[in-house]
C-alpha cells in the first residue's frame, strides 16, 4: 500500500485476522505498525497505521494490519470513557457501603 491509501470511503475496511480496537502496535503477523500519511485524492494528509512488513513489501489489498489514526484515537478515548464509567461506578457503590456502615454504627 506504500504511502497513499486506497480506501476512498474514508472507513478503515475491517481484515480478516480481525478488528483491532484502539491504536495497533503490531500486525498479527508480529511486525510493529508504524504511522504513515496518505497521499490519496480521496484523503490527502490523513495519518493512518499500516504494518511495516507490509509497508516495505508495498503491499496492498493484504490482510496486514491498516487503521486510520483518527479512528484509532476515538476508539481509545471511547473505551476510556467506559473505563471512567465503570470507576466511577464502583467508587459510588463503595461510598454507599460506608455510608450504610456509618449510619449503622450510628444507631
Amino acid at each position: 500500500m506504500s504511502n497513499e491509501s486506497g480506501n476512498s470511503s474514508g472507513v478503515s475496511s475491517g481484515r480478516a485476522r480481525g478488528r483491532v480496537v484502539g491504536v495497533p502496535k503490531r500486525c498479527w503477523c508480529g511486525e510493529l505498525v508504524v504511522s504513515l500519511m496518505s497521499k490519496s485524492t480521496a484523503n490527502p494528509y490523513r495519518r493512518y497505521f499500516r504494518c511495516a512488513f507490509a509497508v516495505e513489501r508495498k503491499l496492498s489489498n493484504d490482510n496486514h494490519t491498516y487503521k486510520w489514526v483518527d479512528e484509532a484515537l476515538l476508539d481509545e478515548v471511547e473505551a476510556l470513557s467506559f473505563r471512567i464509567g465503570r470507576l466511577e461506578q464502583t467508587i459510588l457503590a463503595d461510598r454507599v457501603e460506608e455510608e450504610k456502615k456509618n449510619l449503622k454504627s450510628l444507631n
